[in-house]
């Protein structure tokens, strides 16, 4: 049986959520709305979504206190949503685990061609493991990550990302070639959003991960 993919849309506007919800279910999504933060987080323990759709000003709290909440214990891939077209706002979304941005007004046909790139990322087909200075560990079959005995949460992008790295040892990518390969859609030219993602990487597996090669890019060093 073919599992139904579930989708939390949180967003007060009633007509985007309107035709969101709709445009979705006829995709073949189970989809579920609210228009409030904390009926929003309610839902997403009930229901375990695959994926969040956040939109950034809400009536009782932002999107970017919810996406903190919910990126602290889970790695289900959120698209952030909003009216302000603020390269701040962008950045501070990645930085806080965000997978995707979209301003509005948007196309629906852009919001599920978003939503079936997230899903995808999350696929693999592969049945081997990549090894990193023999520390980190990449399970592609099951999709995890391990440090040393120690599973590390990542999210879609951050491990699309790593992947990359890890299967392209000592080629050096430019940002425009990352975002070319990693994200399906420009961020408005935002080479900045790789930056963000390989700073989050640094973090949980270590500074010397992905080497910086100024003015050109980045690479990981093969061992």
């Amino acid at each position: 049986m073919i599992k139904v993919q579930t989708i939390l849309i949180i967003e007060d506007e009633e007509s985007i959520l309107d035709i969101l919800a709709y445009s979705l279910r006829k995709e073949g999504y189970r989809v579920h709305g609210t228009a409030t933060g904390q009926e929003g987080l309610r839902l997403f323990k009930g229901i375990s979504p695959d994926v969040v759709i956040l939109d950034l000003m809400l009536p009782d709290m932002t999107g970017f206190d919810i996406c903190k909440l919910l990126t602290a214990t889970s790695t289900v891939p959120i698209l952030m949503l909003t009216a302000r077209d603020d390269i701040v706002d962008k950045v501070l979304g990645l930085e806080l685990g965000a997978d995707d941005y979209m301003t509005k007004p948007f196309d629906v046909r852009e919001v599920a061609a978003r939503i079936k790139a997230l899903l995808r990322r999350q696929k693999t087909a592969s049945r081997s493991y990549l090894s990193i200075n023999d520390v980190v560990r990449i399970e592609p079959r099951s999709h995890t990550v391990w440090k040393a005995e120690e599973q590390i949460a990542l999210k879609p992008k951050e491990y699309e990302l790593l992947l990359l790295f890890a299967q392209h040892k000592n080629q050096v990518f430019s940002r425009e070639e990352i975002l070319d390969t990693v994200w399906d859609f420009d961020y408005d030219g935002d080479a900045r959003t790789v930056d963000v993602h390989v700073q989050r990487l640094r973090k949980k597996l270590g500074s010397s991960i992905i080497e910086t090669v100024f003015g050109v890019g980045y690479k990981m060093r093969g061992m």
